[in-house]
């Protein structure tokens, strides 16, 4: 295919995209209808994990070779652009029920079964201020998802590429192809193959904050390298306005200083919502687009888009510059 290539959407996947492509040589165009991160990846939580390791599986193997090709990806990225991404591979800690230690040493087992050497899981003590067992993993990572929006941004620019902002919706006609869609929800939707969930989360003020992520209690607690620590997140399949925070939002962040108590007294430095793309399958929607040569589609990240984002884009810049499709067959567009 030509190495001229439109990028619609500036989310994650569209900036992954865009960069993987034009980091090999393409002139890459990014058109988006609002502004970089308008939509949900313009959030704040940037929790980099993985599935849990046991009934392994296609999606688990892919998304296990992503969060290895992190590190590099988006090194290679601040290297480009000169911004740093706020990545980080901090680890994360689970809390272990009284009775749930087989289980924890099961999912170890399978841990060591299918992740490298050096990256596997164990039992911890508590952190100070916990309780009990948890159990920790060296896999996990995070990311500042505004900051690394905008080091892709960078990235791209330096190497030559051109993005677009408020250029409104593009219609399904689109561009001349090849064509990158990564539209997000609103692209699920003219596809029939999915929707939006909208998600709630915040940036509490904790300057000195570090250590491993925290799950718990089903929230994400993730401390970034700024002095802010993240809670998310919501998860509504209702709602009437998909970028307001309400008392949906005020009731997580209680949740999160009740589980955490380093966090009880740390003001709210951001509250944020936004609507997340969920295809039908819960698994990315990624490669050609059916009945329209040169347009493919890059888009369902919903919540591991940020971790997904280095193999979606090197599988989509792979497909749309060499024909080569190593797109599993359950996540094409049918």
């Amino acid at each position: 295919m030509s190495s001229e290539v439109t990028v619609v959407g500036a989310g994650i996947f569209g900036l992954a995209c865009a960069w993987a492509m034009a980091r090999r040589g393409a002139r890459v165009r990014v058109l988006e209808a609002a502004r970089i991160g308008a939509g949900s990846s313009g959030g704040n939580v940037g929790a980099l994990s993985p599935h849990a390791p046991e009934n392994w599986n296609e999606k688990k193997q892919v998304q296990l070779e992503s969060l290895l090709a992190a590190e590099g990806f988006w090194g290679e990225v601040a290297a480009a652009g000169g911004v740093d991404s706020g990545y980080g591979r901090i680890g994360r800690l689970q809390p272990v029920a009284a009775d749930g230690v087989a289980k924890a040493e099961a999912r170890i087992a399978a841990a060591k079964a299918h992740w490298p050497e050096g990256f596997g899981m164990r039992l911890v003590d508590a952190p100070e201020g916990l309780e009990g067992l948890w159990l920790h993993d060296r896999l996990s990572a995070r990311i500042a998802p505004r900051r690394a929006l905008a080091a892709l941004a960078a990235a791209i620019r330096a190497a030559g590429g051109v993005i677009k902002e408020g250029c409104g919706e593009v219609g399904p006609e689109g561009p001349t192809p090849p064509v990158v869609w990564a539209t997000g929800a609103p692209g699920l939707a003219v596809l029939g193959a999915g929707g939006g969930v909208k998600g709630q989360s915040a940036l509490l003020a904790l300057p000195g904050a570090s250590g491993p992520q925290l799950y718990t209690d089903g929230l994400h607690v993730v401390p970034h390298a700024d002095g802010t620590v993240a809670i998310g997140s919501t998860s509504e399949r209702a709602f009437s306005d998909g970028t307001a925070t309400d008392a949906q939002l005020d009731a997580l962040i209680e949740r999160a200083r009740a589980a955490v108590p380093a966090l009880r007294d740390a003001p709210v430095a951001d509250r944020w919502a936004g609507v997340r793309p969920r295809a039908a399958s819960r698994a990315p929607l990624v490669g050609a687009w059916p009945g329209r040569p040169g347009h493919v589609i890059a888009n369902g990240g919903f919540k591991i888009g940020f971790g997904m984002a280095p193999w979606v884009a090197a599988a989509v810049a792979d497909l749309v510059l060499g024909g080569d499709n190593r797109i599993p067959a359950a996540w094409r567009v049918s």
